[in-house]
This record gives structure tokens, sequence and C-alpha cells, in this order.
């Protein structure tokens, strides 16, 4: 499965983002995609995750309620919506896939995309 995130940039601490994975093989709508972030120093942590039917997607408790994970099979893509972002979201954003549904070990991923929040 090959990932290939986007759409990351600079913006202002309140303010809203959206980054995207495009998947461009076919089997992308068996797997699990997820978000994973790492800001400088820290280890990488999950954010969100989606099933491959799109249902209850789970959440990182420090994004919940201010991110927003989807996905369109049919365009192969899985998207990240971030609202009310903190300085703190400042991090490396990466997509991942996975035949499981979970929050750790995922298998395939895609080169990161920068999102830093800052004024």
């Amino acid at each position: 499965v090959q990932l290939q995130a986007s759409g990351g940039g600079l913006v202002q601490p309140g303010g809203s983002l959206r980054v995207s994975c495009a998947a461009p093989g076919r089997t992308f709508s068996n797997y699990a995609a997820g978000w994973f972030r790492q800001a400088p120093g820290k280890e990488r942590e999950f954010v969100a995750a989606i099933a491959w039917y799109g249902h209850s997607p789970i959440y990182a408790d420090s994004v919940k309620g201010r991110f927003t994970i989807s996905r369109d099979n049919a365009k192969k893509m899985v998207y990240l919506q971030m609202n009310s972002l903190k300085p703190e979201d400042t991090a490396v954003y990466y997509c991942a896939a996975d035949p499981q549904f979970r929050r750790t070990l995922y298998n395939y991923w895609g080169q990161g995309t920068q999102v830093t929040v800052s004024s």
C-alpha cells in the first residue's frame, strides 16, 4: 500500500487545516487508515484511525473534539480535518494503513507533512 500525505502548512492558533493522504493502490479500501504525528524531540504518537468501512473512528484524547478523520474509498483518500489548532499540535503528520483497525503497529506508512501552529 503506497501512501502520500499532503496539505501541511503554517496556521495560526485557533485556525483550521486539512491534511490529506492519497493511497493509489487497488486494495486500499480493505485497510484501516490512521494518522500519527511526531513533534521535535518526541516520539511518534497516535492521532486518529478509521476502519475500512469508515464508521466509529477513534481519536487520541488530545485531539478528540477538534480533529476529524474521514475517508473516501472511491477516491482512495483519507483526510484529517484539524480545527481549533494549538501550538502543541505542531508536528510532522504521517498517514498509515494496516489490515487491522488499531492504534499501533501499522505496517504501511507515507511520508510526513509538516504542520506548524504559530502566530
